[in-house]
């Protein structure tokens, strides 16, 4: 039996019901680099220490939220205790950011190799892909990554760490059983940050017939020869651009009519444009009907435009979006208020709970690693310190798709500010117009830059380039700085760099306020100067 094939019997103990019950803690392959990833994230020989006493933080959930407030509290010398039911790491550490963008990396290089000929060199015997070494790479690098956030580290900078299934018990008690004993701690403040998982998809048959999600397709050792993946966004979107390169045939199906609902339009197109030519097929206004197994692979069938269709494929991706992880946590207990979108918080992150925070996917729309970070820290402040809160509102957000070129946002969109009644202008520059986009090749991308109609304020800006993560941090600073464009232009900027771009939208910024009067005035001054 295939690796892809038995993916389906996992799907249920690794999505479906993620608060089951794991003992022991297994990873798929269960090869040398998975086994090192376990014994840094969940060692099996731990015994959970005696809690004692009261606690000035207890967090629930040992991913990159929960890591940073366990360990923020620890550096402050706060007495503080971690419970994690899976692995240490959590979500961008397993089946995140860090296995999704070494595969990325892999599928840059056979799309360079590809490539070669256009910049005059000869690859004779082209790309050979071998996914096994890939994913065996992925492995190994995940469980180099893992000691950053081990369980021996955190117990060295001063965490209690208990590895366990953990739910309140009270206002201010929560109660851990790590499958032969149970705890209850006490605790003055109390952060939830168990994050969010993939969101299910309902449709006839797909279970039988097996799916993959973020959280099992790492688990993969032999490629898919066809994948379907169902969802526009960002996992969809990487994930299908590196597969196609790696050699798979890929079908995103879509809802409605847009790759990359939530980005910019232009960016979108640029992308789906560079995705259509490496080979990625499209199907929109699908509606998923039926999935059966049949020999040798999986029959979809669905509806597209009032007619019915199919296609085969090996594998299934279901990437449409995700879901908190809150079942299971007894929240009633601690009157701690949550919906469908995770726990219910207020600015400064608190729950209806004064005493039980959240932070990260479980419990705001920004579902980044890097939000997750900032999330915790807020609460370290509010949480532990007297005096005004720091606000969630006040944090100018930037993200990133991983996508080749990348996609960064920060600030509004433009549908965002027509909402919100702003008048705005906008300073484009296509990367075809910036010389390294051309020595380099890489001419599909753009700078976008939102200000506020009349100044130079930025309200967002949008990056599309093959390191738009990297240059939309000068954005961002701008913005946290309330820097705007007329300063950026003042900005010198090593030629030739692809960030070129940030500063000749800048420059446009600058020649719209020569006005035909402004510029008589000039013409006359200059005039009068050459007597």
């Amino acid at each position: 039996m295939s690796s892809i094939e038995t993916l389906a019997e996992a799907v249920e103990q690794t999505s479906l019901v993620p608060h089951a019950a794991l003992s022991p803690i297994e990873v798929r392959p269960m090869d040398e680099h998975n086994r090192r990833l376990i014994a840094n994230t969940h060692p099996p020989q731990w015994q959970n220490p005696t809690a004692d006493g009261r606690y000035n933080m207890v967090v629930i959930g040992g991913g990159t939220a929960g890591l940073v407030g366990a360990l923020g509290t620890a550096g402050l010398g706060g007495k503080v205790a971690l419970i994690e039911r899976h692995l240490l790491g959590g979500d961008c550490l397993n089946w995140g950011c860090v296995p999704s963008k070494t595969i990325l990396r892999s599928a840059k290089a056979v799309a360079e190799l590809r490539k070669a000929a256009e910049l005059g060199i000869s690859v004779p015997e082209g790309a050979q892909v071998n996914f096994g070494e890939i994913m065996a790479r992925m492995r190994a690098l995940r469980a180099d990554i893992s000691h950053d956030d081990s369980l021996q580290r955190l117990t060295r900078d001063g965490v209690e760490v208990f590895l366990g299934d953990a739910h309140f018990s009270g206002p201010d008690t929560l109660e851990i059983f790590d499958g032969t004993r149970r705890q209850t701690l006490n605790f003055a403040k109390a952060l939830i940050a168990t994050g969010g998982r993939a969101r299910t998809l309902h449709v006839p048959g797909l279970v039988e017939a097996g799916f993959l999600t973020n959280e099992t397709l790492f688990q993969l050792t032999e490629q898919p020869r066809r994948l379907a993946v169902i969802g526009a966004g960002p996992i969809g979107a990487e994930m299908a651009q590196a597969f196609t390169r790696f050699g798979t045939h890929v079908t995103i199906f879509i809802k409605g009519e847009r790759f990359l609902p939530r980005e910019d339009r232009d960016a979108a197109t640029i992308l789906r444009r560079v995705f259509e030519r490496e080979g990625v097929q499209f199907v929109f206004n699908s509606t998923l009907q039926e999935v059966r197994s049949v020999p040798g692979g999986k029959l979809i069938q669905y509806e597209q435009n009032g007619q019915t269709k199919q296609l085969e494929v090996d594998a299934i991706l279901v990437a449409i979006g995700r879901m908190p992880n809150i079942d299971g946590l007894n929240l009633e207990a601690a009157h701690v208020q949550y919906n469908g979108q995770g726990i219910v918080v207020d600015d400064a992150l608190r729950s209806s709970n004064p005493r039980v925070y959240a932070s990260g996917d479980v419990a705001t729309k920004y579902h980044f690693t890097h939000m997750a970070d900032a999330g915790s820290r807020l609460v370290l402040q509010n949480a532990l310190f007297p005096g005004p809160k720091k606000r969630l509102s006040n944090l100018i957000v930037p993200w990133c798709t991983y996508t080749d070129p990348e996609v960064a946002h920060v600030g509004m969109y433009a549908h965002q500010a027509e909402t919100a009644g702003i008048a705005y202008e906008i300073f484009a520059k296509p990367l075809r117009e910036v010389d390294r986009g051309r020595t380099d090749s890489e001419t599909e991308g753009l700078v976008k830059v939102l200000v506020r109609k009349g100044t130079d304020k930025i309200l967002g800006a949008t990056i599309v380039a093959s390191h738009a993560g990297e240059m939309i941090n000068e954005m961002t600073l701008a913005m946290v700085a309330g820097v705007g464009l007329k300063t950026l232009s003042t900005v010198i900027h090593p030629y030739p760099t692809q960030s070129e771009g940030v500063k000749k939208v800048a420059d446009a910024y600058n020649r719209s306020r020569l006005t035909p009067f402004v510029k008589r005035l000039f013409e006359t001054w200059l005039a009068w100067a050459r007597r």
